[in-house]
């Protein structure tokens, strides 16, 4: 059951907006959506809110720059329903995503590290029958699943120019060389990366050209600060939520109403 948590202190809507930059319609947006607890009502029927609302405001602008603004919404609506394990598991699951990214990163790295042609036989890879066609060509099904991703995906980077297979004369069929594979192995990472198709093309296009890794070299380290900022951003949003749920567990006020009740 919600507390009905007690403080004089009252802040109209344009205060809590002022402070942070917002206009007064996104903080009542803010509090339709549970990322504010429910506000006060004057005798008139105005908003009113507290010390408390500022704190969960400061808090979920905190929480999106390394949560993003969906994940950081549920966090909120979580915490404001005291559901205070939930909003845990949402900031875990976002570690563990980050965790992923530097791991990807590294595998992109390493990957760069040898840069030579694919061979049908890597260490410790078995044979793969009926996915090749002619020496060192693979067809578009093993290497999509090779991948994890789906052939319509490798179409489409076909068309935006990340892969070129050529043609099977007999079948039709598309057939990826060591050079393709080694494109599309880069441009599947790229995009865990959060790179955009336009963006990865010509970075795809100068590895060609250049016959080597140094153009991705500054893609990699654009990629590796962005991932150290979301830890940044994450270890601050953390101790912003912090801040918030030590004022709610206080005792200090949401206004004339309790916070929402879990139905």
């Amino acid at each position: 059951m919600g507390r009905n948590l007690q403080n004089g202190e009252r802040l109209r809507p344009v205060d809590l907006a002022r402070g942070h930059g917002l206009s007064t319609q996104a903080v009542r947006n803010y509090e339709e959506a549970g990322i504010l607890p429910a506000a006060g009502r004057t005798a008139h029927g105005y908003r009113t809110y507290t010390p408390l609302h500022a704190g969960a405001l400061r808090a979920f602008l905190a929480l999106v720059p390394g949560h993003g603004h969906q994940t950081a919404t549920s966090i909120m609506r979580a915490v404001n329903d005291g559901a205070d394990d939930e909003a845990l598991r949402l900031i875990d699951e976002s570690h563990a995503q980050l965790l992923d990214d530097r791991r990807t990163l590294q595998a992109v790295e390493r990957a760069l590290d040898d840069l030579g042609p694919t061979t049908a036989s890597e260490p410790g890879a078995g044979p793969e029958p009926a996915a090749v066609s002619g020496p060192g060509g693979t067809f578009i099904g093993p290497l999509a699943g090779k991948l994890g991703i789906r052939p319509a995906t490798l179409r489409k980077w076909e068309r935006a120019g990340l892969v070129r297979p050529r043609r099977d004369p007999l079948t039709g069929y598309r057939v990826y060389d060591e050079a393709d594979v080694l494109d599309a192995r880069l441009a599947h990472q790229l995009r865990r990366g959060g790179y955009l198709l336009e963006q990865i093309a010509p970075l795809i296009a100068q590895v060609r050209a250049a016959g080597g890794p140094a153009p991705l070299e500054a893609a990699l380290g654009d990629w590796r600060s962005r991932l150290s900022a979301r830890g940044r951003a994450m270890l601050t949003g953390a101790a912003e939520l912090d801040a918030y749920l030590r004022e709610r567990t206080s005792g200090t006020s949401v206004g004339n109403n309790p916070p929402p009740q879990v139905s």
